[in-house]
């Protein structure tokens, strides 16, 4: 029986996967040009499956020895001599472990070589030996990415092909593949002990590694038809692909995962409530590395959180280039991607929640019992009072952050919203930031509750015709989700604000509660 996977490498014969047909072509392509490149991918995003149908399908043309640098003991880099010692006895194991002829074996079997020189010329005997061009792999190559001598050795590979027109396309690998997220052409290391890091390209001989590996609506509609046809839920499967796919931008352990809950969770209720109770359950981060590895990089990197911050709560926007280390950085772990703008948006919605739950618990920490909510019942009868939920969060800033200066608001406002907001939905609710309507003046938010959606507007105080611009914007976005009433909650820092309780007024055919912070 097959199931959705969402450990290791995935496999056709016993995992519901997505066509990767069109992918592999392009990799096939690289390969058979003789190319050496890097798959350098974010965490968890089919970097090793990929590895895995290389040797699958390719076998027959190539001799493809799959090494991975995860596990390797770190004597291994001590000296030369114990990193070519530790890479000779990888090559003869594999080559071993997959049945390959023991004489093609033995070429690996010499305490003899002691210099990355003595490997390289035991690499050109091996590969003037084989029946077949030598393909090479190298899984987590994270692992070595910062050490001197791994480096030296991509370095000597790197010479071996510059060389391969003189001395013979079979003079050393046909093609090498390292895999893992950092991008080795541009690795950041110590040269020396007491140096500072600097940029080294050991790799630049490698080809641009383009092939787009996210999962496409018709993508995720064919594994979810291939679920069907052996199950029989009666799910309609391409609004239940564009759901998925509009919660993880086709992220590929993201896509895995929501069906993997569904399936196995969740009864196989395949509908909208279910993929948001999967969203919820991925965005805690409970026993999800990916989520963690969020956690991790954003709470060790002052300048990344503050850079996600900024997207994140204050729609600040920045220009996608790589030429910035900060936009490089977050897009190389895909927490970022490029909008229709040219600018930098967060890559998916559940990394975006799960931001957003990471900032709130900052801010609940540091404000303490400022933002309690718990003071009314906002919920009755199953029903969430949004508009007592506005009142409330207006009537808490007046009182415990009027003394605050404007520069704090402005930056915290939303936040400090959305982190009241969280306790009062918190197990029944769920709440995501429409990502085309964020900039630094508005956020649209949209909040589930049960069966019921509602629309709420953040929006930053500019004068008196950007008001009037956010009660279009509010009733224009309402008329996209078909709804007949929204809340807007504008921040006003001017000293001479209006002081008008929060009402419920008549614009364009809306209804929309309004109330001013």
């Amino acid at each position: 029986m097959k199931r959705f996977n969402i450990t290791g490498s995935c496999n056709p014969e016993r995992h519901y996967m997505v066509d990767t047909a069109e992918r592999f072509a392009a990799v096939e392509k690289m390969i058979d040009m003789g190319d050496y490149f890097t798959i350098n991918r974010a965490r968890q995003y089919g970097k090793t499956t990929t590895l895995h149908l290389i040797w699958q399908r390719m076998s027959d043309r190539y001799l493809i020895v799959p090494l991975s640098f995860e596990g390797i003991d770190d004597g291994a880099f001590a000296n030369h001599q114990a990193f070519v010692k530790a890479f000779m006895n990888k090559m003869a194991q594999q080559l071993a472990d997959l049945g390959h002829d023991q004489n093609l074996v033995k070429y690996w079997q010499n305490d003899s070589f002691k210099t990355l020189d003595d490997l390289s010329d035991q690499i050109t005997v091996f590969c003037k030996a084989c029946p077949k061009p030598v393909v090479l792999t190298i899984d987590e190559v994270d692992r070595s990415s910062d050490n001197q001598l791994f480096l030296s050795f991509l370095g000597m590979l790197r010479n071996k092909y510059l060389e391969r027109d003189i001395k013979g396309p079979n003079s050393t690998f046909h093609s090498v593949i390292l895999a893992g997220v950092y991008d080795v052409k541009n690795l950041k290391l110590k040269l020396r002990p007491d140096a500072e890091k600097k940029y080294n390209s050991p790799w630049n001989i490698a080809a641009d590694f383009n092939v787009d590996m996210t999962f496409h609506p018709d993508e995720i509609a064919q594994m979810l038809g291939d679920y069907e046809a052996d199950h029989h839920t009666g799910m309609d499967i391409n609004a239940i692909s564009k759901e998925i796919y509009n919660y993880t931008t086709g992220y590929p352990y993201l896509v895995s995962a929501i069906c993997k809950i569904i399936d196995e969770r969740l009864d196989a209720d395949w509908s909208p409530n279910s993929i948001q109770q999967a969203v919820k359950i991925i965005s805690k981060g409970e026993n999800v590395t990916l989520i963690d590895d969020l956690s991790k990089n954003i709470e060790n990197n002052a300048e990344l959180r503050e850079f996600l911050y900024s997207i994140v709560v204050n729609g600040q926007e920045y220009g996608y280039s790589m030429v910035d280390p900060l936009v490089n950085l977050a897009n190389m772990f895909s927490y970022i991607r490029e909008n229709r703008n040219g600018k930098t948006m967060i890559h998916n919605l559940i990394f975006e929640e799960a931001l957003f739950v990471y900032f709130a618990n900052r801010t609940i920490r540091e404000q303490g019992d400022r933002l309690s909510p718990f003071q009314l019942n906002y919920v009755q009868n199953g029903h969430l009072m949004m508009e007592h939920v506005v009142e409330r969060f207006r009537d808490l800033i007046r009182e415990e952050y009027r003394k605050e200066d404007e520069t704090f608001l402005e930056r915290q406002g939303r936040l400090l919203f959305l982190t009241f907001l969280k306790p009062v939905i918190n197990g029944t609710g769920f709440y995501y930031v429409e990502p085309q309507t964020r900039d630094n003046r508005r956020m649209d938010l949209v909040v589930n509750y049960g069966k019921e959606e509602f629309i709420v507007e953040l929006k930053i105080w500019r004068g008196t015709k950007y008001e009037q611009n956010g009660r279009d914007q509010l009733s224009d976005y309402l008329k996209i989700r078909d709804k007949n009433e929204g809340y807007l909650v504008t921040f006003d820092f001017s000293k001479n604000k209006p002081d008008v309780e929060p009402q419920w007024i008549e614009h364009n055919g809306k209804r929309i509660y309004e109330a001013i912070v």
